[in-house]
């Protein structure tokens, strides 16, 4: 097949976790022999935030570590008939201009020759649902979402048999143990302050905990405003600013555990959704302890792939005990690989997008017979 794919930025990982799991997807789909291109605007927020805050050479990790990939930029008054020019499947990302998708939509309706989906990997349909609802999707064959509660809402609004559940995965030919294991200290967490959707929670369930376990901790992301960073300093974290993801693994391959801390609108309004990282954590062999989340789809096997902490007592109790035990860091690092690769690659995940796209295509099958 001929795949489209409109996405915020696939060069830029600031702050925009979308483009870890979309990565490792195309990269699958290339693999198999699809014929695949990534547009993203000019002007995409993240990479221009990656360039003013790292600079140019911060784009070349992306290049080194996905030479198959492709993405070019667009104007924003481009021929989008032009870049779809023979498509089979096109999918257009939600921080999409609403204007460039409701042109899709339109084209979808006035040629009829590709199929269209819609992909949400976020909490505005819950957090700014008016501003969700705003974008033109009539004429779209479908929405993928990604994780049941948001398929949910989107059910509520009337899509009914056309989302799909599609949760985000590891791609685990750059998301691996390291080939040969080094002294591991510490603790880390990768992750953003932003907005503050978790600056309790990141206290209560990483900072205070990981300092009475006596862990040495490393945080990395950005967003992190000047008060954050005197919170941190206040319990001793060290800061380390803005990691590629490309190069996670090699960070996770330092550390003895990390640790899982959602933000409110997936443990509050949009349960059994876990962010990128617990996928991506697991798939590294790294032990990993998560703040309350409803695993309400059962992904995972809590207790057996990763250890919960209902609160932060329990949490420091956690951090104590991969602290002393590597038995007990062994048993969450055999069974974490286990069932990401079982259930949670991007290879798995390019096999459901198959599948979805065949179940679109049976109805059209039909009518043409």
């Amino acid at each position: 097949m001929r795949i489209v794919y409109f996405t915020h930025s696939l060069r830029s990982c600031w702050n925009h976790g979308n483009a870890h799991f979309l990565r490792g997807v195309l990269s699958e789909l290339v693999t198999r022999g699809h014929d695949v291109q990534a547009y993203e605007p000019k002007g995409a927020w993240s990479l221009a935030n990656l360039l003013e805050d790292q600079g140019s050479a911060a784009l070349a990790s992306f290049g080194v570590k996905y030479p198959e990939l492709r993405s070019a930029e667009y104007d924003h008054d481009i021929d989008l008939a032009e870049l779809v020019d023979g498509a089979d499947l096109v999918i257009v990302h939600e921080w999409n201009d609403p204007r460039i998708v409701a042109e899709l939509g339109r084209l979808r309706r006035r040629v009829g020759r590709f199929f269209l989906l819609f992909h949400d990997t976020h909490h505005r349909a819950v957090s700014a649902p008016k501003e969700m609802r705003s974008y033109e999707l009539d004429d779209y064959d479908g929405v993928l979402a990604f994780g049941a509660a948001l398929a949910r809402v989107y059910e509520s609004w009337g899509w009914g048999g056309r989302v799909f559940v599609w949760h985000e995965a590891a791609d685990i030919r750059r998301f691996h143990p390291p080939a040969a294991e080094t002294d591991r200290h510490g603790l880390v967490w990768i992750g953003n302050w932003g907005d503050g959707e978790r600056s309790g929670e990141l206290v209560d369930f990483l900072l205070r905990p990981a300092c009475e376990a006596d862990l040495p901790l490393d945080i990395y992301g950005v967003r992190y405003p000047a008060e954050a960073k005197r919170i941190l300093d206040a319990f001793g974290a060290h800061y380390r600013g803005w990691q590629a993801n490309c190069a996670v693994p090699e960070v996770f391959a330092r550390h003895l555990a990390t640790v899982h801390v959602p933000r409110r609108f997936y443990t509050r309004l949009l349960p059994g959704i876990p962010t990128i990282r617990v996928f991506e954590a697991l798939a590294c062999g790294i032990p990993l302890v998560s703040a309350p989340w409803d695993d309400c789809e059962h992904l995972f096997r809590g207790g057996e792939d990763m250890l919960l902490a209902r609160s932060d007592a329990e949490m420091t109790r956690a951090l104590a005990a991969l602290k002393s035990d590597p038995g007990l860091r062994a048993h969450l690092v055999r069974n974490g690989l286990e069932t990401i690769r079982a259930r949670h690659t991007c290879a798995h995940r390019v096999d459901e997008l198959l599948g979805i796209v065949e179940q679109l295509r049976a109805p059209v099958l039909e009518s043409a017979a």
